[in-house]
């Protein structure tokens, strides 16, 4: 993946490099470690950043930073949508929320209002100039490093997040979870002939059972249930606790008249939601 340097990461975002390291003796930033030892920030790390910017900006004293982006950070983990979380900086408080709570109001006297997705939509910015200067200067990006990249600016830049998927598609043609990630941005985009395409490539190395129910979703938007259901058994085979494939099958099956095939389906579907229970589950409506 593309990883940024202290130096970097205090000229894209405007902090005293001092700033930067002191977030990460903090606690705040958890960054990696390079060959000679240094830092190396993240994406995830940039948008926490990109908010210590700007509470400092407002003149927020340094600790009540730390302690509203330590509570933030607990809240990032990895796969979860940025624009979910808000932060809101009004008179006397700090407060970060998730659309239900509200925690660690603290004392100050400003005024700040943004969203954790604006925070990202600036800072995929500053990471796609990075990583375009870092080609243009001869860097090496291999194919999964521009694979992470496109998911890193996926929710917030999809144009971008497709360039990311095509180079390293261009550097990997076989490389299964760009086309699938690629495959993905053209279904949502109307174009599920390209899409159908990418998933299929996506499967050429061996089974993908990601790939394999994007396809069969798409087979069915073309009106290829046959095809599609194939395409889920094929997904249920390969990972036999994806339960949206489960369902997506027990449905068709149950259209062309196999009610006994599609109620065992469904059961197995909802066995796996229930051992889901306590965890980031599935809603089917």
């Amino acid at each position: 993946m593309k990883w940024f340097t202290t130096r970097d990461v205090a000229g894209l975002l405007g902090l005293p490099p001092s700033h930067v390291r002191a977030y990460v003796r903090a606690g705040i930033l958890r960054p990696h470690r390079g060959p000679r030892n240094e830092y190396r920030f993240s994406f995830q790390d940039l948008v926490l950043l990109r908010a210590a910017a700007g509470l400092h900006a407002a003149r927020i004293p340094p600790r009540r930073i730390h302690q509203a982006l330590d509570r933030l950070r607990t809240q990032l983990p990895k796969g979860r949508s940025l624009s979910e979380l808000r932060i809101v900086a009004e008179n006397d408080r700090i407060v970060v929320s998730d659309g239900e709570t509200a925690w660690n109001p603290l004392s100050g006297q400003y005024h700040l209002d943004f969203t954790v997705a604006e925070l990202g939509a600036t800072v995929s910015h500053l990471a796609t100039r990075a990583t375009r200067e870092a080609e243009e200067a001869g860097a090496e990006m291999d194919a999964d490093d521009w694979y992470e990249l496109g998911v890193d600016l996926e929710a917030y830049a999809p144009a971008e997040a497709r360039h990311a998927y095509e180079r390293a598609i261009e550097l990997d043609p076989g490389h299964p979870d760009a086309h699938v990630n690629l495959g993905r941005i053209l279904h949502d985009e109307g174009d599920v002939a390209a899409a159908e395409v990418h998933y299929r490539r996506a499967m050429e190395r061996g089974p993908h059972a990601t790939a394999s129910f994007n396809l069969g979703v798409a087979l069915e938007d073309q009106g290829r249930n046959e095809e599609a259901e194939e395409a889920y058994r094929c997904a249920v085979l390969w990972d036999e606790d994806l339960a949206e494939a489960h369902y997506n099958l027990a449905r068709l099956l149950e259209n062309r008249g196999d009610p006994q095939a599609a109620i065992r389906h469904l059961a197995t579907c909802k066995r796996i939601l229930e051992a889901r229970r306590g965890q980031e589950g599935v809603t089917l409506v």
